[in-house]
Order: structure tokens, then C-alpha cells, then sequence
């Protein structure tokens, strides 16, 4: 569910390195389509044909952007693509992939994450006379890599000396003129996975863009790794803080991610169901049936019925065709894209105790919109779950939550936000609970916009 009241994802990542030679420009955007998820706002690939590169990005999503006219003049066997979430209007020069032109060729980048450094960062680089077209973090490391190259052997050796300087979440890939790299920061905020098709390598945020290439996976980039594709050769380049615990956000598994993704070896899909179980285990409640808030919501309301033994059903149907036109940033544009692109099924909750399901609740202005609907088409009660704890802390890793004076658990308790939105009652998954949503035991994870504590120094509180 993309409405503006929702938590979103900055961006997902993809490269292709074709070993004999095809272009790679339709393969990255079919992949591309399968992480529209992770942004909606801008979109972009760019190739390299024997050290040319070309390139397209605008605004707007993949399908918007490109035709097979374009598709067809990005000409080149390695390509990188990008789709981004912005916060608010952002301008085109903000959308990615990021092309330099330096003195050692060419550095293309397009980035996952956000660095909470970035502000200090390029106010080193201003002072020594660096100029910036954008205003995003990527261009930051950008700057810093092109540095690093002209006193390092490799780009690969200047990628590994600038994560020493980079703080906070970076997932991306970087491509030179002859080489490909995907690099995830040591903690391992946000995923990155190697595929494999054919002779070819790719990478990616998701292993469902794979699947939807028709790609092999083979593994994670592990935190605090380099990887390395030049022709047929990989090569792992380890930085010296690899195999520390690392801290990947946990909302990746609870709402970012495509449900047929697996993620540092675990299923997103088998996840939510978990956590429905979960949820109907702490919080039980007499009802007709269990519905989820599309898309997110699905999944964990089919796990809370599992669990509860409440037939699940479906009271939502979402209009699927509305695009990006009705992403808006005003409440009032909010609470009309709430109708636009969802509408209840009066006859399957006329008269019923429906049980509603999602991931989470931020400002909750969409909660009450879709109670007010579900009950102005006869719901009897409307008893709503939250398959997260509440959100009480800001991100600073590359998750849009915002500040704290947004957050509603942050100024209302839940009897408060239960009245609020209308519901007949509120309850969310316990904290404590996070621990037993099936996670691997020697992976840690960051659950700070829950907790407060956060894996790394972060800058002061919004």
C-alpha cells in the first residue's frame, strides 16, 4: 500500500553484467519492475557500451519513464538501475542512477539507504571546492569514492577506504567502466542479493526482481562487504568491521519487501505469517472474520486467522490502477487518495465484527478513513490489529518515518489512538514479541523506530 500516511522505503538497487556483451537495458528494466515497490517517485538505468555511458531517468514510475525507444539507446553490457522514494517534491536531479566523469574515467552509483554523516560530509567537500547538481546522500559518496581513486590502485580499494568515512545505511551498486560492485555497509541495514543468469551477474535489492529475470539466486552480499564482477570473475572484498553482528531493519520483513523475497536466508512471506500468529496469540478478539489492509495487511490477517481460527476474507478492494498520481503530501490529498484507491465490500462486512489487519500506524489518518469506510457500509465493530509495535522513535537509516511530533504513539496512548481512529478496539504486537517472529538467532536486527536504541550513533533527535 503506497498512501502517504504509510512508512516508506527510499529506493531499491539493481546491476546487470552481461558476459557476452548483450545489452542489459531491458533486462534491468524488467528487474526494475519488480522493486517498484521500494519507490515510486523517480526511476532510472544507465549502461556503459565500451566506456560511453548512457542513460535515462526522470520522474515518475518504471513504466512511465521508459518506452522501447529509450530502452533501445542504452547501449552496453553493465547497467544500473534505481527507483526512488522521495520525501515530499523532490527535484529530477535527485533521481538516480548518479553519473561522475573524472579524471579515472567514469563512476556510476545508485544508492539504498541514508548516511546520517552526510551533512558533515559535504560540508568537508564544499570547503574544498566541491560542487553538488543534487541534494541526496549518493552524491556525497560519489565525491568521496572519485577522491579515494586518484591516490588508490582501484576503485575497488577506494570503495573499501570510503566506508571507513560513511556512517549510517548504504546498500548500493557502482559500476566503472569495466567493473561492477555491489557494496552493503557493516551493519546491513537494508538487503542486497547476487543472482546469476546464464554466464551474466546480477545484483539487486530483492531476490524477487531475480526470480522475475529469471535469475538464479546465489547468495546475500553479507554487512560489510564488497562484490567484486569483472567478466566472468567475483571476488569478495571484505572491510575490516565484516562479520561484526549485524543490525538489518526489521520493517523490511514486517512491510518493505516484496512478500516472495527472501532475505539473508529468510522467507518475508513465512515472516508475516508469523506475526499474524503472533498477533492473534497476544491479542484476541470475538469476530465475524479477519481482512487485511491490501497489500500489506494480507498477509499477517491470513496468520492471525491461522492462529485464531476466525475465517479470513477479504473486505478491501484496492483500485490498482491509480499510479503515482494520487501520492499526495496534503492531509486533505491524503484522506481523498484513501477512496480513490481502496473501497469496502459492503457485502461481505453488512452487519459483521470484522477484524482489520496492518502493518503498522503512523500518523493515523489512513486507519480512520478505512474504519469510517468499513463502517459506513454497515460493519457492525471494526477491531483493528497492528502486526508492529507502535512507532515511537524517527529513522535515520533510510526508512521515511518521520519526526517524532508526527508519530501519534508518540503523543497518544492506545486508548487515545483506538478512539481516534474509530476503531471498537486497538492492539498492537507486543515489543517484546519482536524477538519470536522466527529471525535467525545469530543475525541481529534494528527495531529502534520501536525500541529508541539504535545500533549506531545517529544524529539528535528530530
Amino acid at each position: 500500500m503506497n498512501y502517504s500516511d504509510k512508512v516508506h522505503e527510499e529506493c531499491g538497487v539493481l546491476g546487470f553484467y552481461d558476459v557476452d556483451g548483450h545489452s542489459v537495458a531491458h533486462e534491468i528494466y524488467h528487474g526494475l519492475f519488480a522493486l517498484q515497490h521500494r519507490g515510486q517517485e523517480s526511476c532510472g538505468i544507465a549502461t556503459n557500451d565500451d566506456g560511453h555511458i548512457n542513460q535515462v531517468k526522470d520522474k515518475g514510475q518504471v513504466s512511465e519513464v521508459f518506452n522501447k525507444q529509450n530502452l533501445d539507446s542504452l547501449t552496453g553490457n553493465i547497467g544500473v538501475g534505481h527507483v526512488r522514494y522521495a520525501r515530499g517534491s523532490e527535484p529530477r536531479e535527485n533521481a538516480q542512477p548518479l553519473v561522475s566523469r573524472y579524471c579515472k574515467g567514469s563512476l556510476t552509483l545508485a544508492h539504498n539507504g541514508s548516511i546520517t554523516n552526510a551533512d558533515a560530509l559535504r560540508e568537508e567537500l564544499e570547503s574544498r571546492g566541491a560542487v553538488f547538481q543534487s541534494t541526496n546522500d549518493t552524491e556525497v559518496i560519489m565525491h568521496l569514492i572519485a577522491i579515494a581513486r586518484t591516490t588508490s590502485h582501484s576503485v575497488e580499494a577506494a570503495a573499501l577506504a570510503v566506508m571507513d568515512k560513511l556512517e549510517g545505511a548504504y546498500s548500493m551498486v557502482l559500476m566503472s567502466p569495466r567493473k561492477l560492485m555491489g557494496i552493503r555497509d557493516p551493519q546491513g541495514f537494508h538487503p542486497l542479493c547476487i543472482g546469476k543468469k546464464g554466464k551474466s551477474y546480477i545484483l539487486a535489492s530483492e531476490s524477487c526482481a531475480l526470480d522475475t529475470m529469471r535469475a538464479k539466486f546465489i547468495r546475500d552480499v553479507e554487512p560489510g562487504e564488497i562484490v567484486l564482477i569483472e567478466g566472468e570473475k567475483v571476488t569478495s572484498i571484505k572491510h575490516g568491521s565484516y562479520g561484526k553482528k549485524p543490525s538489518l531493519c526489521v520493517f523490511e520483513y514486517m512491510y518493505f519487501a516484496r512478500p516472495d523475497s527472501v532475505i539473508d536466508g529468510i522467507s518475508v512471506y513465512d515472516t508475516r505469517i508469523k506475526v499474524g500468529k503472533l498477533l492473534a496469540h497476544a491479542a484476541p478478539v470475538d469476530a465475524d472474520f479477519v481482512m487485511g489492509v491490501p497489500d500489506s495487511g494480507l498477509n499477517f490477517a491470513q496468520g492471525y486467522a491461522m492462529e485464531s481460527g476466525i475465517p479470513y476474507g477479504e473486505g478491501l478492494i484496492r483500485n490498482r490502477y491509480t499510479g503515482r498520481t494520487f501520492i499526495k503530501h496534503t492531509q486533505a490529498e491524503r484522506e481523498a487518495a484513501v477512496s480513490i484507491k481502496l473501497n469496502a465490500l459492503a457485502s461481505a462486512v453488512n452487519g459483521k465484527k470484522v477484524i482489520m489487519v496492518d502493518d503498522s500506524i503512523v500518523r493515523g489518518t489512513t486507519c480512520a478513513n478505512i474504519i469510517k469506510m468499513l463502517k459506513d457500509k454497515g460493519a457492525k465493530e471494526v477491531h483493528l490489529r497492528i502486526a508492529s509495535p507502535p512507532f515511537l522513535f524517527p529513522c535515520y537509516f533510510g526508512t521515511d518515518i518521520p519526526s517524532k511530533k508526527e508519530l501519534i504513539a508518540d503523543r497518544c496512548s492506545v486508548e487515545e489512538i483506538r478512539a481516534l481512529v474509530g476503531a471498537d478496539s486497538l492492539a498492537y504486537l507486543p515489543v517484546e514479541r519482536m524477538n519470536d517472529i522466527g529471525l535467525r538467532k545469530d543475525f541481529g536486527y534494528c527495531s529502534a523506530c520501536f525500541t529508541g536504541k539504535y545500533p549506531v550513533k545517529v544524529p539528535e533527535a528530530k
